[in-house]
This record gives structure tokens, sequence and C-alpha cells, in this order.
């Protein structure tokens, strides 16, 4: 991944809706460009994540799987 991760957000282990409700607090107190980073066991973050990116108008740098866990990167864009 080329851009820059800012933040993280260690939501394994949590269940939907967990770590979503996890990266939207992080985003608001982010600031505009902050790449977060959130790590997570559930398999519906894959998903939904994703889903509530695009409608919250931010941007999906990318999502990785690692060891046993996904790690979806999100640039807050406004």
């Amino acid at each position: 991944m080329s851009e820059q991760i800012t933040r993280e957000v260690d939501a394994r282990g949590s269940f939907c809706p967990g770590p979503m409700m996890e990266l939207i607090r992080v985003i608001r107190s982010s600031q505009v460009g902050d790449v977060i980073a959130v790590l997570s066991t559930d398999k519906g973050s894959q998903r939904d994540i994703p889903k509530w990116v695009a409608k919250a108008k931010h941007e999906l740098v990318g999502i990785e799987t690692v060891d046993n866990y996904d790690k979806i990167i999100v640039k807050k864009t406004h």
C-alpha cells in the first residue's frame, strides 16, 4: 500500500457491527486525509465497511488479509 497509515483501529475479536462502529468513531475524530487501518476478524467487515465507506463518500484504499484477520484501509476525504 502506498498510503501512509496515520491511525489504526484494532477491532480483532469484535463482531459486527463493532469494527464498523469503531471506524466511524475514529473517522469523526480524524483529520481530512488521515488513513485509517481497521483490523478485523469479523468476516462481515469485508462487505460492510466498504459499503459504509462508499455511502459516507470516503475512500477505500484497500483490503489485505494478514494472518487470520483483515486489514481494511480507509482514507477520510471530507
